[in-house]
């Protein structure tokens, strides 16, 4: 039975990942700073959380120790360009390290299409950076970018559908946005497609691959979809930059993760969609699932209550 280290196990992805993996015979490590953050996969069979931080260099070794191949998912959405550093470079260079110290050479890392040098926001050049750091470590490398990830239990869909359920109307900046939103199972399937390798055309080892969906959807297109199918249709207000700039200002002094950043504003300055230049899913063996197709089976079963339904209640 092959082991593999799962980084980020705890998290959307994740989730949808470790329940395949098991599935498929893997066992599988999670490790995580607190238990109780893994709840979601702990009862998975051939799944053990493990306490630790993995940013240890030292722990990070002892992890992978027995391990026949290691899958990263850790990334952050928001903070300063300190913390981005930290998540998506100089963890991949301490992931690199650790793999050569322990032996463990099969590495699956999740970057994000419109990573690069020179992109608009800290989030998309520290992606960037981090890729090339694995690029020159002389591991069994595969790398997979995805565009915005939807699926049951998103951060993005829902919680549109869900501020449309409070909100009469949308102000949205960045409304023209391009995106090419791709299924969380199909990330999930490309990974583990990754780490099997048999029965690709080519191997994947060295190969980086663009995770996109089928449809290409404006953010105004992508909000309204969720509105509809969570039965809250609000109109949507396009907002210039500038007044959604001080819009993130605003969020960011919000106590908790904030809705959006002004670097998330920066990202939506340039669209999110495959532009060829890497292989897509089906180099993998995947059709990916449209939005359109998939959405209605979460969205259009939000119940008559979603969680900030509730907050607008204030009691039940």
């Amino acid at each position: 039975m092959k082991r593999v280290l799962v980084l980020g196990g705890t998290g959307f992805v994740g989730r949808h990942l470790c329940e395949k993996l098991q599935r498929s015979g893997w066992s599988v490590t999670v490790p995580t700073r607190r238990a109780a953050n893994a709840s979601a996969v702990q009862h998975l069979p051939r799944l053990t959380v493990v306490e630790a931080s993995v940013h240890d260099e030292a722990v990070l070794t002892r992890l992978m120790a027995g391990h026949d191949a290691v899958v990263n998912l850790v990334a952050i959405l928001h903070g300063s360009e300190a913390a981005f550093e930290r998540a998506h470079v100089q963890l991949p260079a301490t992931i690199a390290r650790a793999c050569r110290a322990s032996g463990v050479r099969r590495l699956v890392h999740v970057s994000a299409l419109g990573a690069h040098l020179d992109g608009p926001s800290m989030y998309q050049r520290s992606k960037a950076r981090g890729e090339e750091v694995l690029r020159s470590a002389g591991l069994a490398l595969s790398i997979l970018r995805p565009s915005v990830i939807f699926g049951r239990g998103d951060r993005f869909l829902n919680l549109f559908a869900s501020l449309q359920a409070v909100f009469p109307v949308m102000p949205l900046a960045g409304a023209g946005t391009r995106f090419q939103p791709v299924w969380v199972e199909d990330v999930a399937e490309a990974v583990l497609a990754c780490l099997r390798d048999s029965g690709l055309p080519h191997s994947s080892v060295g190969q980086t691959f663009d995770c996109a969906g089928p449809d290409v959807l404006t953010l105004a297109e992508l909000v309204q979809l969720a509105g509809r199918l969570g039965s809250h249709r609000r109109p949507v207000i396009p907002l210039p930059m500038a007044i959604g700039r001080l819009q993130a200002v605003a969020m960011e002094l919000l106590p908790g993760e904030p809705l959006m950043s002004r670097d998330n504003l920066d990202s939506m300055t340039v669209d999110n969609v495959a532009t060829g230049q890497w292989p897509g899913l089906s180099s993998l063996g995947i059709t990916p699932s449209s939005v359109h197709a998939v959405a209605p089976r979460y969205l259009g079963q939000r119940g008559a209550r979603s969680h900030l339904d509730r907050l607008r209640g204030g009691r039940r």
